[in-house]
């Protein structure tokens, strides 16, 4: 049976500034939010939990700002911050406090370091460790509404009354181990990523998987393309999808129209796109179609290729083998496009970007030598 939580309901800066005070000392906070986006680009808080484990108090972000008190809580000079699966809960956290939350523990990404469930859910992770089975029931809960009901309060306590629990069996497995230090440094990374925001919109482009179908100048059309739909959705507040998906501004990239009559050519472009964006997205476009050839970005090989295929593969092998030895799932280890941005450079004679950090001591020497031992054909 789960516990029955004891939850406090905050809805003032005085009552916010004590609950800061109370958890200041703590050896660590866990934290959890619920929000809304669906309508905007930036998530609109609805509901702020925190908890030593003992009590949890729902802090309402519609009726109190953040104060200064909440912010040093969850900034660098505070206790340690528990969350699962943070991604998301640091958005919304950087966007309600304006800070970054730190220092981290995600507790996922410590169950990725202990099992081969990289992405395991909250009441699977409590029942694993704790073995209580938490409500399901108000997952897709409406947590703008107020004032929330007895049930939705019970479930967001419980969403953070289990996570100091949780750390503590995990830390001592991990600890066991000898991972610790891997999940504290790949937490710090989280918080690295959360602290970017509009610094990686020119990075945006890269995650398309058919970006190597692309000629280098159509490549560079891309990434201006959606480096100005990430700063428009986010300057606009507007989901990016409402400005112009990933799929329209790869057609438009590949299309390189020059005129509003081209661009309307472009399949899936409506004409509202064409009257509300059209100058601005034509302008991009030319940018890259005047760009020297020196300036473009380079060719990506088609992972299609033999010389692709098989280079892949043995990287992928090393990552498998490594994997099941440590218990963990390959993608723990090595993303595939990461896997496959060693290919595309050992391809084009390029320095290798290996791994860093403790992947990079499991696995820098083995991937740079199943790449040198490739017996690459003369042509196919």
């Amino acid at each position: 049976m789960p516990l029955e939580p004891i939850h406090h309901w905050i809805d003032t800066p005085d009552a916010l500034d004590a609950v800061c005070t109370q958890l200041a000392d703590a050896a660590c906070v866990a934290v959890d939010t619920e929000f809304f986006r669906e309508t905007s680009f930036h998530p609109v808080p609805a509901l702020i939990q925190l908890s030593r484990g003992d009590v949890a108090y729902l802090i309402d972000p519609v009726a109190v700002s953040a104060t200064p008190a909440v912010r040093e809580l969850l900034g660098e000079t505070g206790p340690l911050k528990l969350m699962h699966a943070s991604s998301e809960d640091l958005e919304v956290l950087r966007h309600w406090t304006g800070v970054t939350v730190q220092p981290l523990i995600d507790t996922q990404v410590a169950q990725s370091l202990l099992s081969e469930d990289p992405a395991m859910g909250y009441q699977r992770l409590v029942e694993q460790w704790t073995g209580d089975a938490l409500p399901k029931d108000e997952t897709r809960s409406d947590w703008l509404a107020r004032p929330l009901s007895e049930a939705q309060r019970r479930y967001a306590a419980l969403d953070v009354i289990y996570l100091p629990r949780v750390w503590a069996a995990q830390r001592e497995v991990l600890v066991a181990h000898e991972r610790l230090t891997w999940l504290e440094a790949d937490c710090r990374g989280l918080v690295e990523q959360a602290g970017r925001s509009a610094a990686s919109d020119g990075e945006w482009y890269r995650r398309h998987r058919q970006l190597w179908r692309l000629a280098p100048r159509a490549i560079a059309a891309y990434q201006r393309l959606t480096a100005w739909r990430e700063a428009e959705a986010r300057r606009r507040d507007l989901p990016r999808n409402w400005l112009a998906s990933d799929r329209i501004l790869f057609a438009i990239a590949e299309a390189m129209p020059a005129n509003r009559y081209e661009l309307a050519a472009v399949e899936g472009v409506k004409p509202s796109l064409v009257k509300r964006e059209g100058e601005t997205l034509l302008a991009l476009v030319k940018d890259a179609a005047g760009l020297e050839t020196s300036a473009l970005p380079a060719a990506l090989p088609s992972p299609l290729g033999g010389p692709f295929k098989r280079r892949f593969k043995a990287l992928k092998r090393v990552v498998a083998q490594t994997a099941e030895t440590l218990g963990i799932a390959p993608e723990v280890l090595a993303r595939r496009r990461d896997l496959e941005a060693l290919v595309a450079a050992d391809l084009a004679g390029e320095p290798l970007a290996l791994p860093g950090g403790w992947r990079g001591e499991l696995l820098g020497a083995e991937l740079a030598q199943a790449l040198e031992t490739i017996d690459t054909p003369v042509e196919e």
